[in-house]
């Protein structure tokens, strides 16, 4: 990692830094101007924006805060070197970070940045492997349902990964007593070897899943506490501050990310360490592999092993975070009570549709049930992933889509089709869904399942509008209707 520029006068524009400082995933296609996720650096009104599983566009506001701190670090390093402007204005956003998560007055709590939830799983596998006699084990569960990239991530010489199922053949949720068995036995095992276990709960995975379940974990956390680690990956951020605070009081380190549910750029991560879990990794060697990833700033003040990082300014990972935090202020000003009454509205009017119209086969949620950690009273309670196969329509019966051809449907939907017919309004319609994700089987063929998803910043939309969200779950009903129109005229064109 170096830094961004030399010379303050080279500070990048703000869009460009908004693509700096993480790896190929946030570059640009010259020719289209957007990123492997469909995303470029620059707001895009007219987008419905429904795939925030997979990425969001930047939000106005979003982009305004971001081109603010620019100025702000325009300003200082006018008289400091980046490096002194990136530790503070990091150590200012992992503050503001703790207010906004209500974590303030947890002593010893730490927060780590990381450019993504991919790299957040690797700090996390290598400190489980850290200085043990044999590779740890991460138990995790199936790499579609949680990142591409996040297996490779964990695996090396010193952590051995075992994944575990959580959909059957036909997509639909294993039972979640036979994923809880899975993994009780994979760390029996482990144990019985005395080896280092990296449990991960995944609270929630792309298609909204919740796996393992934290009753298990936090059974075999008590049960084998000098083996078991356990990484909750909350990389989607769908979770209340309730449900943060309990994660931390159990002892489990928790990943987030601004890119999903708050709709930040991609590439805006954070690890956060419960105190005794933070004082027994800084007895650890800091693992060298962390060091070709990280900045100095980006780890906690005087952290062991910390102070031989680079102190390169990654003022794009800075931007970022700096968007994230602002839709998280924006949706922390809505009533909870307000949120509860939408997400409520939305799941009615999207179950109903995806329920009803043949082209569409709702795939199985299995409810977002986090006891004994937490009671189900808070709205992340409530579904806000909707995951669905596509079907294409016929006299003799419905058709599953391919994964190539759900694929093909996915990569149009943002696109603006100019056609006279009576159906050019939604030809002309322009929208985003989460990525397809492979769900098993229909008729002997695979599938994959889009996403329509709501993220912070619909919810905070809904609350300061006069119509109570009907503009929003309009919107989200023609993103369904793009797909059924996509479905009935360019299926055969793959």
């Amino acid at each position: 990692m170096q830094n961004l520029f030399k010379t303050p006068c080279n500070l990048p524009s703000t869009e460009q830094l908004l693509l700096a400082g993480g790896d190929a995933r946030i570059a640009v296609d010259p020719l289209s101007g957007l990123n492997k996720y469909g995303c470029g650096p620059f707001p895009d009104p007219q987008l419905l924006a429904f795939g925030s599983s997979t990425a969001s566009i930047i939000s106005a506001e979003g982009f305004a805060a971001a081109d603010r701190l620019r100025q702000k670090l325009l300003t200082a390093l006018g008289t400091e070197s980046p490096s002194t402007v990136y530790a503070r204005e990091m150590q200012r956003i992992r503050q503001e970070c703790l207010r906004l998560c209500d974590l303030s007055d947890v002593t010893g709590l730490e927060l780590i940045f990381s450019p993504s939830g991919t790299d957040i799983h690797s700090i996390a596998s290598q400190y489980a492997g850290s200085g043990a006699s044999a590779p740890a084990l991460a138990v995790m569960v199936e790499a579609n349902e949680t990142g591409s990239g996040v297996a490779s991530a964990l695996a090396d010489n010193t952590v051995e990964i075992a994944q575990v199922s959580i959909r059957l053949d036909d997509g639909t949720p294993r039972p979640p007593a036979a994923i809880d068995a899975d993994v009780e036995t994979l760390a029996g095992k482990a144990v019985a070897s005395n080896r280092r276990i990296l449990l991960i709960l995944v609270d929630q995975s792309k298609t909204g899943l919740i796996a393992p379940s934290p009753a298990c974990v936090i059974a075999l956390h008590r049960r084998f506490p000098d083996n078991i680690e356990v990484l909750v990956d909350a990389c989607q951020f769908r979770i209340a501050m309730p449900t943060l605070r309990a994660y931390l009081e159990q002892g489990f380190m928790v990943a987030l990310t601004g890119s999903k549910f708050l709709a930040a750029p991609t590439f805006s991560g954070m690890l956060l360490l419960p105190p005794a879990l933070a004082e027994r990794f800084q007895k650890r060697p800091f693992p060298r592999r962390l060091s070709s990833c990280s900045s100095k700033a980006d780890w906690p003040t005087n952290w062991t092993g910390a102070e031989h990082l680079d102190h390169a300014a990654n003022f794009g990972l800075l931007l970022r975070c700096e968007v994230a935090l602002e839709e998280l202020r924006r949706f922390r000003a809505v009533p909870q009570a307000a949120v509860i009454e939408f997400l409520r509205a939305f799941a009615e009017a999207i179950r109903q549709r995806l329920a009803s119209d043949p082209h569409f086969e709702p795939l199985p949620v299995t409810p977002l049930d986090r006891r004994p950690l937490i009671e189900p009273d808070n709205w992340d309670h409530l579904q806000t992933i909707f995951p669905f196969l596509l079907y294409h329509p016929q006299p003799a019966g419905r058709t599953p889509l391919s994964r190539e051809e759900t694929l093909h449907i996915y990569r149009q939907l943002p696109t603006t089709l100019d056609l006279t017919d009576r159906n050019s309004d939604i030809a002309a319609i322009r929208c985003q869904l989460g990525q397809p994700v492979a769900c098993g089987s229909r008729n002997g063929a695979a599938v994959s399942a889009l996403r329509l998803c709501l993220s912070s910043r619909l919810i905070v939309e809904t609350a300061t509008s006069s119509d109570k969200g009907i503009g929003v779950i309009k919107n989200a009903l023609l993103a369904l209707d793009k797909t059924a129109w996509l479905i009935q005229s360019s299926v055969n064109e793959v």
